[in-house]
């Protein structure tokens, strides 16, 4: 080999790859072909290296972690030697040891990663013992399942929950062999600021953190003869469950569930591209209002139940800007519940909505109080596509060889536009689709925006609509729209429309899609190029040219954002707390006459630096000798979240404090009054 070309390469386990702008030397093995085991590495978040699964070793320098370690031209690697191998090995024997082994029950049985590299390092003993205790699960959340049992303390989840959704809800606990992963203070899911959005569980590579499955409330369901079971299927779910039986992500297999469905029981099968048809006609007539009318501006979507809950906690003051059209699935449950039992002859306590979907976070949608018809939630049950895939197969059905059949008529029938919603930008480009004919007046000829499609964190577009500019910004991540948020508020962008969706890539990238290891971005481009190609291939890609649209308007809901339309399809937001009331005391004062201080430690304070300044309460306090006349604690929520970060000394609530000024107000509060 030349000199310069060691100059731009590595050699790794014999072969000469050349550097490209690799960020550590993982990633140049993967280049290379080489699969090196990882349980932490993700590549759409921080480096943690906590696994010590990747490592290799480098020539004059020894083991090293390949995840953290930066390639330079001429280093010489290993993969696989034998220190290498002993210490791999070593490494799951313990964590096996930690791990409890209930593998042929378990939810993730033939799923896991663990499982998978324990088989793949002829793992068939553990010398280490096996784990005694017993954490209790908590099912406390309607989308997720957290068994500390099964935590491997990879970090995955702590990272996505702080990176991705700028939340934060996950930490490390504890120190050794005692070391947990959970919520603040040991609070149950449900007790703390988790938006149900699932991202956590796909990544983990475990069961620490599974769906919460309602297969077997489908199966008593469809089996019950006096049930009239409908089924809803969202536009994502066609490109990704032929995954688990043998077909390319993206594939579209909507026929094939359909067929798997009827095979099942299910008395009915609907597209939910219908409903986001429902939802763009309803949506963009309420955006076309507020461009007539001058705003408020701007028009935020709210299709995405994960988003819309954050907005709840954080945003109160953006509520009337949120579109108060219900999401596709919400829509079609108030449709079946209103109207497909009419026309089946069905009461309500023998019809029985199922909705397949993508997201964890839409079966704590279908909870919420608002989505009922006569005290009854419009969606009955909402399975993951995980879970329908579960059924599929226990059902033993040969998925790949099913003839595909066609939804039922006559709410069935989907545009292209309906189809995108399960993409990022989709439900901006559907309503566009509309709102350009509204507000001009005009045919649209060219129907896609590609200016909202990509997936880039933020997007921004203009849209001409015959001499009406019209801004655009797409954004997923909630971590990306607290920042896109900070700049409106702060007048540093303006925008007319904001789609907003929970989930990396949108709908394709939900907490219940199918598992996608390893390269979880290239799945996720297959399925959008999927839900693409379908649009493309389809005969009718505006909402309004939807025959069954109209259909379901002339004989139900006279006209979009009618007084029908309004109440059936439409929804409100209201402010809530985030957590509760409760005041979590970390220093109990001891004298009767004392000082009570709670920081608030929500999201919004949180992410301004909150749990810093509860630390540092908590030292000016012992550097004044007040540990026993001040009590200090914690609290969820202060209703000033703009204001934080706040805290509540006594009954007065002081916003804006921060580390620089949190000594002077302790003194002119605290000490002042001692």
């Amino acid at each position: 080999m030349s000199h310069e070309n060691l100059k731009k390469s590595v050699i790794i386990d014999g072969q000469e790859i050349e550097l490209s702008g690799e960020k550590n030397i993982l990633e140049v093995a993967r280049k290379a072909d080489i699969d090196i085991p990882t349980f932490c590495y993700l590549s759409d978040l921080s480096v943690y290296g906590a696994c010590r699964m990747c490592l290799v070793e480098v020539e004059g320098r020894g083991i090293m972690p390949s995840c953290s370690t930066p390639p330079e031209p001429g280093m010489v690697i290993k993969t696989n030697t034998q220190r290498i191998l002993k210490a791999r090995k070593m490494v799951l024997e313990l964590l096996l040891a930690n791990h409890k082994r209930d593998c042929t029950t378990c939810e993730r049985n033939l799923n896991c990663r663990l499982q998978e590299l324990s088989a793949r390092l002829d793992i068939t003993e553990v010398p280490f013992g096996e784990r005694t205790d017993d954490l209790p699960l908590d099912t406390s959340s309607f989308s997720l399942v957290r068994d500390p049992n099964k935590c491997i303390l990879c970090g995955d989840c702590v990272r996505t929950c702080k990176e991705i959704e700028g939340i934060g809800i996950y930490d490390f606990t504890q120190r050794g062999s005692k070391s947990l992963v959970e919520p603040a203070f040991g609070k149950k899911l449900s007790e703390v600021e988790c938006v149900y959005c699932g991202q956590c569980s796909v990544r983990c590579p475990t069961a620490a953190l599974i769906v919460k499955s309602e297969v077997d409330k489908a199966w008593e369901a469809v089996l019950d003869p006096e049930k009239f079971v409908v089924a809803q299927i969202a536009p994502a779910v066609r490109v990704a469950v032929g995954e688990a039986f043998g077909l390319e992500p993206g594939e579209i297999s909507t026929g094939k569930i359909a067929a798997a469905l009827k095979k099942i029981g299910f008395d009915r099968v609907f597209d939910t591209a219908f409903s986001a048809d429902l939802t763009t006609v309803e949506e963009a007539e309420e955006f076309f209002k507020r461009l007539t009318k001058g705003g408020p501006f701007p028009h935020f979507t709210s299709c995405c139940p994960s988003w819309v809950i954050y907005a709840e906690r954080n945003y109160p003051f953006y509520l009337n800007n949120l579109s108060s059209a219900k999401s596709p699935q919400q829509m079609f449950g108030a449709v079946i519940k209103n109207f497909v039992t009419k026309a089946e002859n069905k009461t309500l306590d023998e019809i029985v909505s199922v909705s397949i979907m993508p997201c964890t976070a839409k079966k704590f949608e279908a909870r919420r109080p608002e989505f009922q018809t006569e005290g009854k939630p419009d969606v009955d049950i909402v399975m993951t596509a995980q879970e329908i895939i579960k059924m599929i197969k226990s059902a033993n059905i040969d998925f790949k060889e099913l003839e595909p059949v066609p939804f039922d008529v006559p709410l069935g029938l989907g545009t292209g536009a309906g189809v995108i919603f399960g993409v990022t930008g989709g439900v901006t480009e559907a309503v566009l689709r509309y709102a350009y004919e509204r507000l001009t007046g005009k045919e649209l000829k060219n129907v896609e925006f590609s200016g909202v499609r990509g997936f880039e964190s933020l997007r921004e577009a203009e849209v001409d609509f015959d001499g009406r500019t019209v801004k655009v910004a797409v954004v997923h991540g909630l971590a990306n729209l607290q920042r896109l948020v900070k700049d409106i508020r702060e007048g540093k962008r303006y925008y007319d429309l904001v789609e907003v969706m929970n989930c990396p890539g949108g709908c394709i990238g939900g907490g219940g899609m199918p598992l996608a290891h390893p390269d979880r971005e290239m799945t996720l481009r297959k399925r959008a190029q999927g839900l693409y190609n379908a649009d493309r291939m389809s005969t009718i890609r505006k909402a309004q040219d939807n025959p069954s649209l109209k259909y379901l308007y002339e004989k139900w809901l006279e006209k979009p954002n009618s007084e029908e339309a309004e109440k059936f399809l439409h929804t409100s937001y209201r402010s809530r707390r985030r957590i509760s009331k409760e005041y979590i005391r970390i220093q109990e004062a001891k004298e009767s006459q004392k000082i009570d201080i709670a920081v608030c430690v929500g999201t919004s304070c949180y992410l301004k630096g909150s749990y810093n300044l509860l630390q540092r309460l908590l030292e000016l306090a012992k550097e004044h000798d007040l540990q026993d006349r001040v009590s200090i604690g914690a609290t969820f929520c202060l209703e000033k979240c703009s204001l934080g970060p706040n805290i509540r000394i006594n009954d007065e609530v002081i916003s804006g404090v921060t580390e620089q000024n949190v000594k002077e107000i302790f003194e002119n509060h605290v000490l002042a009054k001692l």
